[in-house]
């Protein structure tokens, strides 16, 4: 979990300081932005094609070096000369870095009973919940207080941390099923796996149409401050945190089928009010709130429905739910800088509602589909 509160915080961190990312570097923030897009690129590129890569890899070993070389790189970021050198040094940490996310939760299907595997890969997500919620915040903070290249030796301290935790008290000897050509086959023709991984781009292009420019959003429909900005973040992310802890202990008796419906319908709820009250703080702040009740429960209950449709492919099929993650990552935010550049602001999150709308209509056929 706490691996996945550095990775989440490390691959958010710029939607926390596009502000002072734009004003240092002397680029727009619609190019500060490109940091995440650019990113996601690479992470929904290498998430499959490192699990390939790495299936008979140790997991301990696999897992301790991935977060070793973020959090080298987050390091390496605060001397960044320029907007180039930390573009290359954030592409070359999330490449390896999109390892861990899904390699994380391949490591607690094998170390934990099935009856209780649910509960157990959600509460590992949480670490992602807890990164909005709090690293975001704090990224802020410190980028707004200290400059953003501080930010970044606080990721990097954070990261430190995690490392020797993993070291220490990760079982070792844990070995994933190895991933062949075969294995991409029998996914590709698997109906449902491949409407799950339709569900999880819709909803996180979504999400991000808005989530990428929550900060300049603010700003420029509210005059949001600094502090409330950071609010903001924490409000998703606590959200994020109780939706999971929610999700966690619902999940088993009610399925996750179910459980998807209710948390993709917050994330629309809130969504709806973000866009519905543009202009007025204390309504996006409440729609944001909602909004993030349901995306790391919708998140979680993604990864537990693909180990459910074909536990034999879950190493597969969870690294690919990660990289279609990270594609909805680049399109939501490519779209959204390409609003905010065009100066339209509230209509990114009408289009962040219609996304969403689609990815909750996929769950319900799903849903049906499954009962029938």
């Amino acid at each position: 979990m706490l691996g996945n509160f550095v990775t989440g915080t490390s691959v958010l961190a710029p939607a926390g300081m596009l502000g002072e990312l734009s004003a240092d570097l002397g680029v727009t923030i619609r190019e500060a932005g490109l940091l995440i897009t650019f990113g996601a690129v690479v992470l929904c590129i290498g998430s499959p094609l490192t699990a390939w890569l790495t299936s008979r890899i140790e997991r301990r070993l696999l897992l301790t070096a991935t977060l070793l070389v973020m959090t080298l790189a987050n390091f390496a970021s605060a001397l960044a000369p320029g907007y180039a050198a930390l573009l290359i040094i954030r592409l070359i940490s999330l490449s390896v870095g999109s390892l861990y996310t899904p390699q994380s939760a391949g490591a607690v299907a094998l170390i934990t009973p099935p009856e209780r595997r649910g509960g157990t890969m959600t509460y590992v997500f949480l670490g992602w919940s807890l990164a909005v919620a709090f690293g975001v915040p704090l990224v802020t903070y410190v980028a707004s207080h200290y400059g953003w290249r501080a930010a970044f030796v606080v990721l990097g301290a954070l990261g430190c941390l995690s490392v020797v935790l993993l070291a220490l008290r990760l079982p070792g000897g844990l070995k994933a099923a190895p991933v062949d050509l075969r294995t991409w086959v029998a996914v590709g023709r698997s109906r449902p796996i491949l409407t799950l991984l339709g569900i999880t781009a819709l909803h996180t292009s979504g999400q991000f149409v808005v989530f990428t420019y929550i900060g300049p959003l603010l700003l420029g429909l509210t005059g949001a401050g600094a502090a409330q900005i950071g609010l903001a973040f924490a409000l998703y992310g606590v959200g994020g945190f109780v939706g999971n802890m929610i999700a966690s202990r619902i999940v088993d008796g009610w399925g996750a089928f179910n459980t998807s419906v209710l948390f993709v319908s917050l994330m629309l709820t809130g969504i709806t009010l973000w866009s519905v009250g543009a202009g007025i703080y204390a309504v996006m702040a409440l729609g944001v709130a909602i909004w993030g009740l349901g995306f790391a429960a919708t998140n979680s209950m993604q990864q537990v429905r693909l180990v459910a449709a074909d536990p034999s492919l879950a190493g597969a099929t969870m690294s690919l739910n990660t990289s279609v993650l990270y594609v909805g990552q680049a399109i939501g935010s490519a779209i959204g800088g390409a609003l905010f550049a065009a100066g339209l602001p509230r209509v990114a999150g009408f289009a962040a509602m219609a996304l969403i709308a689609l990815a909750l209509a996929a769950v319900l056929l799903a849903t049906r589909e499954r009962k029938g």
